[in-house]
């Protein structure tokens, strides 16, 4: 009897062992199910138009991937090659699920690629319809960062010029005007030995890695005024009313400069930053983004500050510095929806969480239009010099340059400006190239976007 109740209990315990391990075995297996469920199987591939912040956004792609498990490629267009290395890449297999347009211009060749944005956790965050671009009542671009650009100067150095017995001006008060700009380089340029430096602007270098400061973000300002005139917004044909002012401020680049005109074929933005990082010039035309290569080098931060691009334009004296942006986030409406979803779901990630946050506005120095960064702030001095313009009433320029017809047109006046430069050319080519240039182009992207609306 004693046996036989040994062998039932026996018995019991098996079935109760076996119970277990099944019961085990299916919790494992629910498990399982469920974590393949919501595994996150879509990708993510940016093609990142700041060659500037390129090693912060594979940072950021590889934390993400981390955290999350998807996978976060990013790759970087050369400098002046966005556009040509987005018509290459968009073409492949493994297209860019998330890219950038321009502007309205850039948006013209990329609508059909563009994937509507009113629904996503990036608009609901975004500060204002400023700040996106729109088809209809599609939400097909944000931008991600809002940016000034002028002049950036080094104070030190101008101080010194300041004191000098044959200054005209003599304190940065005095400097907010073109006339005022042209005295103060002249003589920094007269007396470079004395003060220590090569030059008074850095380099104007005509590569495509610097060009586009003058065809582009100078060529803005041309723009920015006849379109004020005009009380209009884009046009298909420019006047060229202010092109004498143009060439004004660009003969003060290179003839109050650290660089032989005859040189700036070869000279680079790298150049242009190490020469001003260096100490070696007092004025260096570019935005708040440059601050990441001028920061730790003989500049130090208390000695930087930016004045707006003054061009002999009447009333400039209230004009502030050049604010706005050419940088609008797309995702690849012809990507598959899973790659769609894990790209929205990585840029909500990239303006919500503290790594993402922190590494766009303290990292990259980036100001944003979303409402998740108001406690995130760059350290950057020139975005507090862009707000000491904004705070004493100063009228901000509004980037124009997104109406510009095309990259053509710019590379057309980029050419034309460098052969002025060098000498082998006249300022009525560089006056060809922006106005009969303009009414091509726009005549030429205007049926292509025609073609495929």
């Amino acid at each position: 009897m004693k046996k036989r109740n040994r062998l039932i209990a026996l018995l019991l315990a098996g079935v109760t062992a076996v119970s277990m391990f099944a019961g085990c075995g299916d919790g494992k297996k629910d498990e399982n199910n469920s974590a393949g469920d919501n595994k996150k199987t879509g990708k993510v591939y940016y093609l990142n138009f700041k060659p500037e912040q390129a090693d912060q956004w594979k940072e950021l792609a590889a934390e993400y991937t981390k955290e999350t498990g998807v996978k976060v490629t990013v790759e970087t267009a050369a400098s002046g090659t966005y556009e040509s290395t987005l018509k290459s890449e968009m073409a492949k297999d493994e297209a860019p699920t998330m890219f950038q347009v321009n502007g309205p211009v850039g948006l013209a060749s990329w609508k059909d690629y563009c994937y509507d944005l009113s629904d996503s956790a990036i608009y609901k965050n975004v500060n204002s319809d400023d700040y996106v671009l729109k088809e209809g009542d599609k939400v097909v671009g944000i931008a991600y960062v809002i940016e000034t650009y002028g002049i950036i100067y080094n104070k030190k150095i101008l101080d010194q010029y300041f004191q000098l017995p044959d200054a005209e001006i003599h304190s940065i008060d005095e400097l907010n005007n073109f006339a005022a700009l042209k005295k103060v380089a002249d003589g920094i340029q007269q007396h470079k030995d004395e003060l220590g430096v090569q030059g008074a602007f850095t380099s104007a270098g005509m590569d495509a890695s610097s060009d586009w400061r003058y065809k582009t973000h100078l060529a803005n300002l041309p723009v920015y005024y006849e379109y004020k005139d005009e009380g209009i917004t884009s046009t298909d044909a420019i006047q060229g009313t202010y092109l004498n002012n143009y060439k004004q401020i660009f003969d003060l680049y290179i003839q109050d400069s650290t660089t032989d005109p005859s040189m700036l074929s070869s000279k680079t933005g790298e150049d242009a930053a190490s020469e001003f990082a260096l100490g070696e010039a007092a004025f260096y035309q570019n935005g708040t983004w440059a601050y990441n290569d001028i920061k730790g080098n003989a500049v130090a931060d208390e000695d930087l500050g930016m004045l707006p691009i003054y061009i002999g334009v009447d009333g400039e004296e209230d004009q502030g510095l050049c604010t706005g942006s050419e940088n609008y986030w797309c995702v690849n409406s012809k990507a598959s929806e899973e790659d769609i979803q894990a790209t929205l779901d990585f840029m909500e990630w990239c303006i919500t969480s503290d790594e993402g946050r922190k590494v766009i506005s303290e990292e990259m120095g980036f100001i944003t239009p979303f409402k998740t960064f108001e406690e995130y702030l760059p350290d950057n001095p020139l975005v507090k010099a862009s707000e000491e313009y904004r705070k004493a009433g100063k009228t901000p320029v509004s980037w124009n340059f997104t109406t510009m017809p095309s990259e053509e047109w710019k590379n057309g006046v980029g050419s034309a400006l460098l052969e002025y430069a060098q000498g082998t050319g006249s300022w009525d080519g560089v006056v060809r190239a922006f106005v009969d240039g303009w009414k091509t182009e726009y005549a030429a992207v205007h049926g292509e976007a025609g073609e495929t609306s």
